[in-house]
This record gives C-alpha cells, structure tokens and sequence, in this order.
C-alpha cells in the first residue's frame, strides 16, 4: 500500500472575471481547477499533463498554498493545510517547495547565485555564520552539477540548463520532501531537457523526494513519471500507472495526445489522432462532459451527464462515459507501449 505524502480532496479554483456575461448581469468565471483528487506517495513522481490553459499550473501552486482554493482541501503528511497555525505552516513550506517554469524569469538578476540559493537556509535558519552558509551553498551547487566558482556570479552568466540547476539547488537547499516542477524543462533545448530531468531522476534517488511533475510533453513524462494524471479543462479525465496510460489509453483526450508522441520507430504503425475545434473558454465548460465538442465518440448522454473518475483497470482510472470495459472502447485505437 502506497504510503501518501500529499492528498487532495475535489480541490477547486474558480477566478472572479471582469467581464459580463451577454444578455445577463452576471460576471464570468474562470474555473481553473474543477473536482480534482489524487494522491502523491513518498518517493513517487505523479505527473500532470495537458494543453496550455488547462489549469496544471494552478493546480501545483493549490497544493503548496500559494494561492487559496475555491474549495476542496490539500492535506500534507495527513493534515488539512487550509486549518494549520502559522507556525505549523512554515514547516509545511519548508517541506513542500517549487522548480518554476522560466529560469529566466524566477532568478533576480540582481543577486548572486550564493545568495539565490542560499536564501531558503536562511529563511528557514538552516545554517548559521557565513563560512557555514558558503560550504552549504558550493555543497547544493555541486550536487546540482555547478561548480563552486559559480556562487559569486550572476544569473545572466549562465544559459538556461545552468539556470534551472540553479533553481533545483534553491528548490532543494532547505531539505524538503515534497517538489512541485512546474514545466521544468519546457523552454530548454531537448539534450538540456534529458540532462534535467536526469537530475531530478539523481536526487530522488539519493533524496526520496516526492514530485508533483507538470508537463505537456508527453515523450517528457514517459521517461520519469511513476503514474499520469491527464487533465482538460480543469478537471482529471484519466490517471493511472504510466505503463498501462501509455499502453491502453481509457479517455479519448490522453489517446489524441499519445498519438502526437513521435515514434522511435519510423515503420512502426502509428494513426495520429486530429482532434476538431479548439479548447473551450474555462470561463464557458461545456455541460456534460467537458470534451464532449472535441470528441470522436460524443453521443447525448455527454451532452447531459459529467461522467465520473471510474476505475477502468487496476490503478487506473478514466472520466469517460465509454471507457473500458464497454464494448464501445474496443472501436478506439490502441497504443504500443
């Protein structure tokens, strides 16, 4: 049984909008994240993916209280986040950190990268006297694969796989054991992209972190994902252990987007899945099932009943009113693993 780190419960995000609605005095919204739950074990790499705009990224900053929920609740380590002291709180974030997307835009160009990296240690008095505090920093640079010399210098000194490890050594610098990376890799170079991800592969094994890992490459995912969490919308339509997404894909979503991954195989078989239309407004889901207008196997039951996270298989699990085991999955196309 999978020991559970983080858990969340039908968490929720709706954004007040600015604008009104046609005909009415009411104000758009944006429901960003929509009823979802899942669990994060020890150790374990749950990756989350989707097109842009689908609410990934507000999911990550849910879990670690950067913003507050519309509803739902996050427990961390079996409490209820939302319902920690101040003080308890600060544990929390020492425990629970983030890789941010751009790392251009997270580090300040103003500060040298012993004091980036060395900020958590302070904050959290995590070492103490400057000799302390340096061998700790060159310590979490060489971890990270950076040589000591590059604490005296500054962000724009480096290119932006060296950023990003400079962002994982702060990320990593206050000890926690829980990490959000958010699209960690997804403005880097692809052979840049493998060296990362090997490195986050590196120090969980040699720290037992726990990753919530946001992506929306799917070729990204397959090489350091435990178990996949599909998302559209907001909401989850299939999750489950990476071996059996990726090998018989439940949700018409996740096959559309497994059949973008290029093969290795160039004369392998392989039919690529066009999806009609674009993304809905978050601000206007569709009723039913909210991808239903995109979706090949759309009937009326779609248009009226939001059909619920079901288990399809062992450990795997899919919001579709067709998944196996109705006879009507057996009309899908089907993915090598």
């Amino acid at each position: 049984m999978r020991d559970d780190l983080v858990r969340i419960e039908r968490l929720g995000k709706t954004f007040d909008g600015a604008t009104r609605l046609p005909f009415t005095q009411a104000r758009s919204g944006v429901r960003a994240v929509d009823g979802v739950s899942f669990s994060v074990g020890r150790g374990e790499t749950l990756a989350v993916v989707g097109e842009s705009g689908c609410g990934k990224s507000t999911l990550g900053r849910l879990l670690l209280r950067l913003i507050e929920p519309s509803d739902g609740q996050v427990f961390f380590e079996g409490r209820d986040i939302a319902a920690l002291s101040a003080r308890e709180m600060r544990e929390v974030r020492r425990q629970a950190q983030m890789v941010f997307q751009d790392p251009y835009g997270s580090l300040s160009p103003r500060r040298t990268v012993a004091q980036i990296v060395a900020e958590p240690l302070e904050v959290f008095a995590l070492a103490t006297g400057r000799r302390s505090m340096r061998d700790r920093v060159v310590e979490l640079l060489t971890q990270v694969g950076l040589p000591a010399s590059a604490m005296d210098r500054h962000p724009r000194s480096f290119s932006g796989g060296q950023r990003q490890r400079i962002g994982i050594a702060r990320a990593i610098a206050a000890g926690p054991s829980f990490i959000v990376c958010d699209e960690p890799v997804s403005a880097l170079d692809v052979s840049v992209q493998a060296q990362i991800v090997n490195l986050l592969q590196d120090l969980q094994a040699a720290k037992g972190f726990s990753y919530l890992f946001i992506a929306h490459d799917l070729a990204v995912v397959r090489h350091i994902a435990d178990r996949v969490a599909v998302m559209y919308l907001g909401r989850i339509v299939e999750i489950g252990p990476k071996r059996s997404v990726y090998a018989t894909p439940q949700h018409p979503y996740t096959q559309a987007l497994l059949s973008a991954v290029p093969q290795p195989d160039p004369d392998a078989a392989h039919r690529r899945i066009v999806l009609p239309g674009d993304v809905p407004s978050p601000s206007r889901i569709p009723s039913g099932c909210s991808f239903r207008t995109r979706c090949p196997l759309a009937q009326e039951v779609c248009t009226r009943d939001r059909p619920p996270l079901r288990e399809v298989a062992p450990g795997q699990s899919a919001a579709c009113h067709f998944a196996a085991p109705n006879p009507l999955s057996a009309e899908r196309p089907s993915f090598s693993p």
